[in-house]
């Protein structure tokens, strides 16, 4: 008992110190974990060989982690990555593994000993990239996106590659020196813990297609039950028992069919992923997940054996330089061929460089079944561990290089062909609406958006769109700026839109701009740079929100939408003024100026309001009826204002 709660404390001590310090100076969470475990294993020796038992405990935080992936993706999302799965992962995998393969054949290893090393090379660690990703905000990238794809593929490409390794086994091979340099190679032969090793193909066949109905099954029709039944005690501590337990059951299901357990918890997930439980299983889960991820990397860090590293140094060095230019190579490749453009390209590649945590599961499987001898494996597994150590430091180098060098603008642009009255400048939430606005009321529309990734995605829904920054002239003028009507500046980048503006605004004055700001200093900027109709992007919902509270206090209709519509214009009004006295070189606090003027505003918008809710003001209220015809608007200091709804 009190060397657990010792070893408890050493771990506990390591992550809360060096974590921290590592976000403090932008290494990230993973490379904090990493050292953590380096400084107490092999530098310190606090720690020693437990380290090795700790971590088949600690990748159960990965079948967690692909769990609640799992939890995020419906069937039909999963369905409409086939593409990407099939085609960018498959290939990946296939690639990778034909190359390394043939170099393992040039330095001498067996054709079965270099296919298998292939085979460890070719998975990348679904743990490191997803929690950098989930970190960074990089996951809804076109580049996160495509590594989502691939890391998944690898993750189904386990299940074959541990049916193929056991007929890849020489005995006779073990005792021969395998030309590493490295002495006393020896073979530890031992069971792979399926119930089904032995049998005949067929039923292990139909023991796998059984495992997997019942988890399709059971997660469609027994889990509503069960949680609505463990939902009856009121304790959320059973709730969370609840949901360890069905994972643990998953995982255990799948080893005892020998298959992948992530796979299987993955699996659960998506059926899951439409079920009413699934944000408190997600917030139950969520705490185990990360902290044994932590102290996954943990252990990887302290299980480095640096006898054998020392040793060998510059040759394993070699070893791992070789396999991530190798897998390197394969990735820029694949991403120029599926249009993963830009620095979504690069960070694919760099992302994806490294060997896996499952390379660990599979180099222990091939030294069981008499595939790799022990010696090569403890020197392959050097090379998986420190790939996983250099790829915190490649995505630091693509954060701090390559993400503000390799722009978009240096990406092949789509090519526009077709011209409209009106260019809609991004299209997320806030654009789509726009564009299907337009469209059905017969109007066309040109446009443009940065992101590969959901141009790509909205195409399968029949949108058309154009890839390109919409910031840049060229890209403008492509798209029939000179003979355009209106633009619409719906992009997320606050800065690309004042830019936008301010080129329209400048060159092209006959175009009337819309622009979506995401507050008031974004109205201001763009209030500044020649916009005046600009709409806060959450200000419309919040109006909305006011009306349904209204209703909800006994408001009468009229009444309620009287006094949004008062709220509206007056708040446009406002606005107009206090962007003219706005100051982008000071603070709100520092301009007297503009602070003076918010003050009156906040003593007369009360007085107004309350004004606007007397009976005798009802009858001139145009809340209930159509504009003027032309749509002009009578108010001209209104219409001269910003429109910030």
């Amino acid at each position: 008992m009190e060397s657990f709660l010792l070893q408890a404390f050493v771990y506990l001590v390591a992550a809360v110190v060096a974590v921290p310090v590592a976000n403090r100076l932008g290494l990230g969470s993973v490379l904090g974990y990493l050292i953590a475990g380096v400084v107490i294993g092999p530098l310190l020796g606090v720690v020693g060989a437990e380290t090795q038992d700790l971590q088949a405990y600690a990748e159960f935080g990965v079948v967690m982690m692909l769990f609640l992936i799992g939890l995020e993706l419906e069937p039909k999302a999963l369905w409409n990555m086939r593409v990407r799965l099939l085609g960018l992962g498959g290939m990946q995998v296939a690639v990778t593994t034909g190359l390394i393969t043939a170099a393992a054949m040039a330095f001498g290893l067996y054709w079965s000993v270099a296919l298998a090393v292939g085979l460890v090379f070719s998975l990348s660690s679904t743990a490191i990239v997803l929690q950098t990703l989930g970190e960074k905000g990089l996951i809804r990238t076109d580049g996160g996106q495509a590594s989502f794809s691939v890391l998944l593929a690898q993750d189904i490409a386990v299940i074959p590659m541990l049916a193929l390794i056991p007929l890849l086994a020489a005995p006779e091979l073990m005792g021969a020196n395998w030309g590493g340099g490295i002495s006393d190679i020896r073979f530890t032969a031992g069971g792979g813990g399926s119930i089904l090793e032995g049998q005949p193909g067929w039923i292990v066949t139909l023991v796998v297609l059984g495992s997997v109905a019942v988890i399709v099954l059971g997660g469609h029709y027994l889990t509503r039950p069960m949680f609505r039944f463990l939902a009856l005690a009121k304790l959320p501590e059973i709730f969370t028992a609840g949901a360890l337990l069905m994972v643990i059951g998953i995982a255990l299901l799948m080893t005892l069919v020998g298959l992948s357990p992530a796979l299987g918890t993955f699996l659960a997930g998506v059926v899951l992923a439409n079920s009413e439980y699934r944000h408190e299983l997600e917030a139950d889960i969520e705490p185990f997940k990360g902290l044994l991820l932590g102290l996954f990397f943990i252990t990887v860090g302290a299980g480095i054996n640096f006898a054998i590293l020392f040793e060998n140094v510059f040759f394993i060095l070699g070893l791992t330089i070789g396999m991530m230019l190798v897998k390197g190579l394969v990735l820029f490749g694949l991403a120029k061929a599926f249009k993963i453009r830009g620095a979504a390209g690069w960070l694919f590649t760099l992302g994806l460089a490294q060997a896996g945590e499952f390379g660990f599961v599979l180099l222990s499987f091939t030294t069981q079944n008499d595939v790799i001898p022990v010696g090569l494996g403890q020197t392959l597994q050097l090379v998986v561990t420190l790939s996983m150590l250099l790829t915190p430091a490649l995505f630091i180098f693509h954060e701090r290089v390559l993400a503000n060098k390799v722009d978009t603008d240096k990406a092949e642009d789509d090519e526009i062909d077709q011209a409209g009255p009106v260019i809609i400048a991004g299209l997320g939430r806030f654009g789509q609406v726009v564009n299907r606005m337009l469209l059905s009321n017969g109007h066309k529309t040109v446009v443009l958006d940065y992101r590969n990734d959901l141009i790509s995605g909205l195409r399968n829904f029949g949108v058309t769109a154009y890839f390109g920054d919409p910031s840049r002239p060229d890209m403008l003028l492509a798209a029939g700026i000179r003979e355009a009507k209106v633009i619409i500046v719906a992009i997320d980048d606050q800065e690309k839109a004042v830019e936008i503006v301010e080129y329209v605004a400048r060159e092209h004055p006959h175009v009337h701009i819309v622009a979506r700001a995401n507050d008031r200093q974004h109205v201001y900027k763009l209030y500044s740079a020649g916009a005046r109709d600009i709409v806060r992007e959450l200000f419309d919902s919040s109006i909305r929100a006011g009306r349904y509270a209204l209703l909800a206090l006994g408001h009468h209709p009229f009444d309620a939408e009287r006094a949004s519509r008062r709220y509206v214009k007056q708040d446009r009004h406002n606005l107009a003024l206090l962007a003219r006295l706005w100051d982008p070189d000071l603070t709100p606090l520092e301009n007297e100026p503009y602070a003076a003027k918010a003050r009156e505003i906040n003593q007369e918008i009360n007085e107004a309001m309350m004004k606007a809710q007397s009976p005798d003001n009802a009858g001139a209220e145009r809340a209930w009826t159509p504009p003027p015809k032309g749509g002009k608007v009578s108010d001209d200091e209104d219409r001269q204002g910003t429109a910030a709804e």
